[in-house]
């Protein structure tokens, strides 16, 4: 028989468990479970982070992208996609208008848009950090050159999402076409390690063609990789892509997944993602009693917000940041926790810079 107590004392003890033991629970997880990991990994959070919840403030700038992920809402082949780009002057009000709210961290988030290049990238980023000093600037702008990152990190960006999606390779190859490698991908988290950001990893919960066994080498690895951040929320599909008519991802998988990740990485900051907050009104205040303790409101102009549409029935589209702020803290404060405005720096990486 399965001992599956022993198991979960295991990964709440040392939060490390071998590629069976993690299938095993995966397998065999029971809301009984999810509610016991939930309050072990809430408590370590606590532990590490006491009630705080930090907040990003997400400027979404391009929705151009040369990649076609089957997956992704703004693949380039979505020939349905209304295409933008904000102006450099644009992202700077948007950062100037989050810092004025209190955000103190900003994060950059676009396709990868061959349109801006490094010098417009580390132009922006040096505006921003010029204007405010104490802000942390993320970047997420997918797969770059080593030379491209270190220009980035130079220029003053702090941190940098990228998640790897998959950590298997054939996994990797159905989700992607040819010329994307789940190679390429896991080494530009190592370069992004090694350059010296805090660096994000992740994946999606529930997406095609996924097994337990995939999820169980995606915990590996992140336990592996030891990111500052790791990003993970659930599969929801978009209509203009290949897989459109595939399942979504669960709310209770990635509440689960939440609690593993927290029990097995303590010191991770980890968002209770806008895709939680989609599939289900109390996703992200659940994710955050699962064990998360970030959350990324969106800062960019309302007038484009529905077209940075990665998956279909996006939440907070039409909303202005400064609303969704003061509906956030309420709904954070009923849980019992407090949003902060600090840069929410990870506290290994503190110690250790």
């Amino acid at each position: 028989m399965t001992d599956i107590r022993g198991i979960t004392e295991k990964l709440c003890d040392t939060g490390s468990l071998t590629r069976d033991e993690i299938i095993c629970l995966l397998e065999n997880h029971t809301p009984e479970l999810q509610s016991l990991l939930a309050e072990r990994a809430s408590a370590v959070a606590r532990d590490n982070y006491g009630n705080r919840v930090f907040v990003r403030g997400l400027i979404e700038f391009t929705n151009y992208c040369r990649n076609d992920c089957y997956y992704c809402g703004i693949r380039c082949s979505n020939r349905n996609a209304q295409r933008y780009r904000l102006s450099k002057d644009e992202i700077t009000e948007c950062a100037s208008y989050g810092y004025d709210l209190g955000f103190r961290t900003i994060v950059l988030q676009g396709g990868e848009d061959a349109y801006f290049t490094d010098e417009m990238m580390t132009d922006i980023i040096r505006s921003i950090k010029k204007e405010h000093p104490d802000v942390a600037v993320t970047l997420s702008v997918g797969e770059k050159s080593y030379e491209s990152y270190k220009a980035f990190y130079d220029a003053g960006a702090d941190r940098y999402l990228l998640r790897h999606e998959t950590a298997d390779f054939d996994h990797y190859a159905k989700l992607h076409p040819s010329n994307l490698s789940a190679e390429n991908r896991q080494q530009c988290l190592y370069n992004l390690k090694k350059i010296g950001f805090q660096t994000g990893a992740g994946f999606m919960v529930g997406s095609p063609y996924q097994t337990v066994e995939n999820i169980a080498d995606d915990l590996l690895f992140l336990k592996k990789l030891d990111p500052e951040m790791i990003g993970i929320g659930p599969f929801i599909p978009h209509q203009e892509t290949p897989f459109a008519d595939m399942k979504a991802g669960t709310l209770e998988l990635t509440l689960f997944l939440l609690s593993m990740i927290r029990l097995m990485l303590p010191e991770v900051l980890l968002p209770a993602t806008t895709a939680l907050g989609t599939i289900d009104p109390r996703g992200r205040e659940l994710g955050i009693l699962a064990g998360a303790n970030v959350v990324m409101p969106n800062l960019s102009p309302v007038g484009v917000r529905k077209k940075y549409e990665l998956y279909d029935n996006k939440i907070c589209t039409g909303e202005e940041a400064a609303e969704c702020m003061i509906c956030l803290k309420k709904r954070i404060n009923n849980i019992g926790y407090e949003i902060v405005t600090d840069r929410g720096d990870n506290v290994k990486y503190k110690r250790e810079h």
